[in-house]
């Protein structure tokens, strides 16, 4: 009985030194404090709107592809003779190298005859021109003898009209004087004759002349010179091939310069023309592209996954109509010099297919508000009142450029634009602001589009 009841001592010992801690715990305890700032007054960045400089861009993607192209086609058949060693595809060759002949013996034998046939015809127009100067000769004296012929007839004829001559030498006078005059006439008709003689010596001169100037320009086309600095395409001919006329022998593409047709889109486009003023149709110039001053777009062409690869060029044209697939206006940019300062890891040459994205720019005419895109919260920009409260305005963009929106209404220069996404926005709630410098400076370097 007496463990028991030690037993039972010490549980009510225990629950009385529980009760106690719990009581002491109670007594003891502290409310929780709430901290209103931090639960209530987000910390946001801002900067305050104002007009920037803007550089309007428009990009578009494309194919390389030179801006000349040589397709050696043979004019004249027969066979290769000679070929230049590197004529293989890839290789570069220098303007003015000697690169394929084709047999030019018969070509050489045909100007041979034509000349020939010149000469020839030229003895004949000499030896022309001197029958024509004594036939002239010939008539003159045949003429003199006429005119005394006729005078003895006259004579001749008075003394038979007195008697004093027979009829018969009359008549052998007059048969004497007519026998004359067709002597003459010969002479004349001759002579009459010359110019028809002279023209067609003349058109079988000109025929002939036609034909070695045809046999010069056959022997000029059995020999292929590079026209320019290139690089050899695909090759067909081999040496000692018999070629036929209007066979393909090789093609090459010129690398003084290369060309880009950019698939831009119309919206960007039409942005960017709009930079531009129209020049007066009084030359004649209907297409507008014409009309508009081209160089002053600066453009740049980037290789696409090529790992900053870069090269300056210039805008030549502006393509008519719209590709028909993906709708897009065609730009033609041109890069001088595409193999220039070509290093093998940064800058490798723009040669024909790569695949190239093309940056096209132009300085806006009047500053226009800025800010950044993920500022803009479906319509809305989030600005800050002088009470250091949210406030939720409406704005109207007029277009986005990469990280940028153009704000076309709803903003003007010195409202603080809160660049953070408040959630929950609440109209009217505490903000904390915090101004960001590096974000104005950014925003500054991307309106002016120094940044890629």
């Amino acid at each position: 009985m007496s463990s028991r009841l030690g037993r039972g001592l010490l549980v009510v010992a225990g629950l009385a030194i529980g009760i106690l801690l719990i009581v002491i715990l109670i007594l003891n305890r502290q409310a929780p404090t709430r901290d209103e700032a931090t639960s209530n007054t987000p910390t946001v960045r801002l900067i305050e709107a104002e007009l920037l400089p803007f550089v309007i861009e428009a990009r578009g993607y494309g194919t390389a592809r030179p801006a000349r192209r040589w397709d050696a086609i043979a004019n004249v058949p027969g066979r290769v003779v000679e070929r230049h060693p590197r004529l293989e595809s890839g290789v570069l060759l220098a303007k003015g190298t000697p690169l394929l002949t084709i047999d030019p013996s018969r070509y050489r034998l045909a100007e041979a005859e034509t000349k020939a046939e010149l000469a020839s015809l030229a003895a004949e127009q000499v030896q022309l021109e001197a029958e024509a100067e004594n036939t002239r000769r010939l008539l003159a004296l045949e003429r003199e003898r006429l005119r005394l012929a006729e005078q003895e007839l006259s004579r001749i004829r008075r003394l038979e009209a007195s008697g004093a001559v027979s009829r018969s030498r009359l008549d052998t006078e007059e048969r004497a004087t007519l026998s004359q005059r067709q002597t003459v006439q010969s002479l004349e008709n001759e002579l009459q004759l010359m110019p028809s003689r002279r023209q067609r010596l003349e058109a079988e001169t000109e025929r002939a002349a036609t034909h070695l100037a045809q046999a010069r320009q056959d022997l000029d086309d059995t020999r292929f010179v590079a026209p320019y600095d290139l690089r050899l395409g695909e090759v067909e001919a081999e040496l000692h091939q018999y070629i036929n006329a209007g066979q393909r022998l090789f093609s090459a593409d010129g690398i003084d310069a290369a060309e880009v047709v950019a698939q831009v889109p119309v919206d960007m486009l039409r942005r960017l023309l709009g930079t531009q003023t129209l020049e007066d149709a009084d030359g004649g110039a209907l297409d507008i592209a014409e009309r508009l001053d081209l160089s002053a777009f600066d453009a740049e062409v980037m290789l696409v996954g090529g790992q900053g690869a870069r090269w300056p060029a210039r805008v030549v044209r502006v393509a008519n109509g719209l590709d028909p697939a993906t709708r897009t206006a065609q730009v033609v940019v041109r890069v001088d010099e595409p193999y220039r300062h070509v290093a093998p890891l940064t800058r490798p040459p723009l040669v024909r297919d790569m695949y190239v994205q093309v940056r096209l720019a132009a300085r806006a005419e009047a500053p226009l508000m800025v800010i950044p895109a993920s500022a803009v919260h479906q319509g809305e920009v989030y600005l800050l009142d002088d009470a250091q409260r949210l406030v939720r305005q409406p704005v109207e963009v007029a277009f986005e450029q990469h990280d940028l929106a153009v704000i076309a209404e709803g903003l003007e220069a010195g409202d603080r634009v809160i660049l953070d996404d408040v959630v929950p926005a609440i109209g009217g709630m505490s903000i904390d602001p915090r101004r960001d410098e590096e974000a104005a400076k950014r925003l500054r370097q991307q309106a002016l589009g120094e940044t890629s």
